[in-house]
Formats: C-alpha cells, sequence, structure tokens
C-alpha cells in the first residue's frame, strides 16, 4: 500500500502507522496479504447533498449494485464527509458523530442511517433524489438549512463473510485524516466519481481507507483482549500468521511454525487457541482451502494444478480436503460459483 501511496501522491502517513512494539509491526504485513485475499471489487462512488433536517437510509443493496455489476457476497460500504458534519446510526449501537475529513466503514455493510438528528424520521425512498449528469451519481435530501456533503461508496468481496477478519470487525470503524490527506482524498474521490474509473482503480483507493482504519483499531486494542484481531498483536502468533499467508503452499508443520516464530510448539498452540480458538495447523489448512477457492474461481487453472498450488502431493488428497471443508468437490463448487 505504501508504493501506491507515493504513485498517487497520498501522503505516507495515511498508509503507514508507527508501532509500539515489534508484534504490531509484524500485523502490517500481514493485514496486507489478508486484505489482498479477500479479493476486493470497487463499486462507484457518489455524490451526496444533505441539507437542513434529513435522515437517509444509507445501506447498499442490491438495488444499488444492478446498473454496474451483480450483488457481491459481502459488501463493505464506506462514507467521507467532506463538509458539514452527520452521524451514523447502526442499530444496537450509540450514534456516532462525524466531522469533515473523517471516513466511516461499515465492513459488513450493516444496515445503517446517516442523519443530522438521531431524532429524525428517515425518508421514504421516494423522497431522496438520484441523479445521473455527466456521468456523476448524485443525492440529495434535506430541507432549508446548513449543508453537509459526503462521498459513498462500497467495496465487494467474494464469500468474505465467513472470512476471519471481517468477522473480527465491530460495525463502524472511523478514520479521521489529517488537513493535508482531506484535501487528496476529496479530490481523488471526485475523480473517481466522474473519471469513469477501473473498478480496480475504486477499489484500490478505498482498500487504503479500510487498511488504515484497522490499523489504528489493532492498535487501540487492550492487551487483555481476545481474539484475531488481538492475533495480530501478539509475536508468535502474527509471525506464525504471516509464515501460514506467505508460505502455505510449503510443507508447513507445528515444528516449523514455532521455530520461526522463536516459541515451543506448546506455546505456540496455547496462544493460537486462546486468540484464535483454533490450532495453528487447522488455521492452516482453512487458509490453504480458501486461497483454493480463490484460484478456482478465477477459472485459469484446473483442480490439479490448483492442489499442488496450495500444498498438496496430489489432486485425489486436495479432492478430499476441499470437500471436507465444504462439502462437495472442487469441481463441482467451481461449477455453482461460474452459475
Amino acid at each position: 500500500m505504501g508504493q501506491f501511496a507515493k504513485m498517487t501522491g497520498l501522503p505516507d502517513n495515511l498508509t503507514e502507522t508507527p508501532h509500539t512494539n515489534a508484534g504490531r509491526g509484524r500485523s502490517v504485513d500481514v493485514l496486507d496479504e489478508i486484505l489482498s485475499s479477500l479479493r476486493l471489487t470497487g463499486g462507484v462512488v457518489i455524490d451526496a447533498e444533505f441539507t437542513g433536517d434529513y435522515c437517509v437510509r444509507a445501506q447498499f443493496t442490491p438495488a444499488h449494485c444492478a446498473p454496474w455489476f451483480a450483488m457481491p457476497k459481502t459488501l463493505i460500504s464506506y462514507h467521507y464527509i467532506r463538509s458539514g458534519g452527520t452521524t451514523v446510526l447502526v442499530e444496537g449501537m450509540p450514534p456516532v458523530a462525524l466531522e469533515p475529513g473523517t471516513i466511516v466503514i461499515l465492513p459488513r455493510n450493516d444496515p445503517h442511517r446517516l442523519a443530522s438528528d438521531p431524532a429524525v424520521t428517515p425518508a421514504d425512498v421516494e423522497q431522496v433524489s438520484w441523479t445521473t449528469e455527466d456521468g456523476v451519481h448524485r443525492v440529495a435530501l434535506g430541507t432549508d438549512g446548513a449543508k453537509t456533503q459526503v462521498w459513498c461508496g462500497f467495496l465487494g468481496a467474494d464469500d468474505a463473510g465467513s472470512h476471519p477478519l471481517l468477522q473480527a470487525l465491530p460495525p463502524i470503524l472511523t478514520l479521521k485524516t489529517a488537513e493535508q490527506e482531506a484535501q487528496w482524498i476529496d479530490s481523488s474521490l471526485r475523480f473517481l466519481s466522474a473519471g469513469n474509473p477501473s473498478p480496480e482503480m475504486v477499489a484500490r483507493l478505498a482498500e487504503l481507507f479500510l487498511a488504515q482504519a484497522i490499523r489504528d483499531f489493532v492498535q487501540r486494542l487492550p492487551e487483555s483482549s481476545k481474539g484475531w484481531l488481538r492475533g495480530l498483536t501478539d509475536p508468535a502468533v502474527s509471525k506464525a500468521l504471516s509464515i501460514i499467508h506467505n508460505r502455505y503452499a510449503e510443507d508447513l508443520d507445528i515444528e516449523l511454525l514455532a521455530r520461526e516464530a522463536g516459541v515451543s510448539r506448546s506455546v505456540l498452540g496455547e496462544r493460537f487457541a486462546e486468540l484464535l480458538s483454533e490450532s495453528p495447523m487447522r488455521y492452516c489448512a482453512r487458509w490453504r482451502m480458501r486461497m483454493a477457492c480463490n484460484m478456482l474461481r478465477d477459472r485459469r487453472q484446473n483442480s490439479a494444478t490448483v492442489a499442488y498450488a496450495v500444498g498438496f502431493n496430489s489432486e485425489a488428497a486436495f479432492n478430499r480436503a476441499f470437500k471436507r471443508e465444504f462439502g462437495t468437490p472442487p469441481a463441482a463448487w467451481r461449477k455453482a460459483q461460474a452459475a
């Protein structure tokens, strides 16, 4: 991500966070690898303007995706506050007030509203003005009064609902940008909203937001917390995760992972069980299957090639492991995905 920042002029401090210890430093590398495995795809960027009193349901739906691409299995929503201020409301959570220069990300696209005041009744669909002019998609709502401008967008992810990263994140992440970052983000989103960019370009920009927001969240985790994200901050677990994510095609075993993590087998197993609720080798097996799914979905390789690419010595062994994990052989799974 740092390379992309340099290519686009994004300040390094938006994509690189100082780390307080070696374990947390390693989490950055692992996070980059995990985000890549999510196979994020870009959606459009919508220019939203709200005035006075307003409340709009802001969750993206299949109808919003239909003009551009099929509804992904998982959507990640985000909103960037350009001017004014708004409040994001998610059921079961306290309202979150957002100032200019703030990005709010909803990792699982939970139903949510943007409102001038939590007490305002959500507008009906027909009250919201949707227009497309010169290739720019615009939304408007409200009464006479102060103006709030928001860039709204979404990312798609293939079959990411079961991914440990998205499962571990809270419903809302916020990221406050510095003034120079805000100017760059605003101009970039303005370009993406009107320039008919490739989905890859849209996804890459939004991935920067997501990665930094996750890093900030991980940095604030209490030392006593548990869970998959907390595992990224543990030196031994983080090192083992990095090996698994980078070298899943190798003949990995618990001895190798423990040796390179600098701990004993029992210590590594205990930390994995405590923080990730599974053994290192079970995590490795599941990660190999996820990588295999990505390769099968691309349809560039047959099952035999995929089997060797994810560390199996035979196609038959891969087929058995795949069926144990997903209940169907690789060929049938790929056909179902294509359908």
